[in-house]
């Protein structure tokens, strides 16, 4: 007998990250879904061009953490008891004038923000944060030299 993929219907292919993320956030039925569902949108809406991942899937996370992407990691979002916690893979290197960030500020690299029940989000500010991070990470990629490039002084 063919066992239910991730909570999914029987005999359905392998789901796809965003219906990983969609049956995280239906799993959650609490606040925390609802905020997780919230911060996605708003994710989307500063970046139409991203990229959901999940990744890290065990036997104690099936559905894996949800990871938001645009030439490389932007932000993971992760659910715990008390917070549902975004963590961005280069905070470090962002501006942050609205002072959203607010967990692992002690890192070389990475930052977080710590939503909890009732908490209101800066929209705006947020946006702002993920397309800055998209920014960062677009612009970190360094250009491919040219095919037949040399590198180093020419000889003449």
């Amino acid at each position: 007998m063919k066992q239910a993929k991730s909570g999914l219907e029987e005999g359905k292919e392998e789901a796809s990250p965003s219906q990983l993320i969609d049956s995280k956030i239906k799993g959650l039925s609490d606040w925390r879904g609802e905020m997780l569902a919230r911060l996605r949108t708003l994710i989307k809406q500063a970046d139409p061009e991203v990229i959901e991942e999940v990744k890290w899937r065990k036997p104690s996370n099936p559905l894996g953490v949800p990871v938001w992407s645009h030439a490389g990691i932007i932000c993971t979002g992760e659910t715990y008891k008390n917070a549902v916690k975004l963590t961005f893979a280069n905070g470090a290197s962002l501006e942050d004038p609205s002072g959203l960030f607010n967990s692992s500020l002690e890192g070389n690299t990475r930052r977080a923000i710590d939503f909890h029940e009732g908490d209101k989000i800066d929209e705006e500010a947020f946006k702002a944060l993920i397309q800055a991070a998209v920014v960062l990470n677009t612009s970190a990629r360094p250009a491919a030299p040219a095919r037949g490039s040399r590198r180093g002084p020419t000889v003449a």
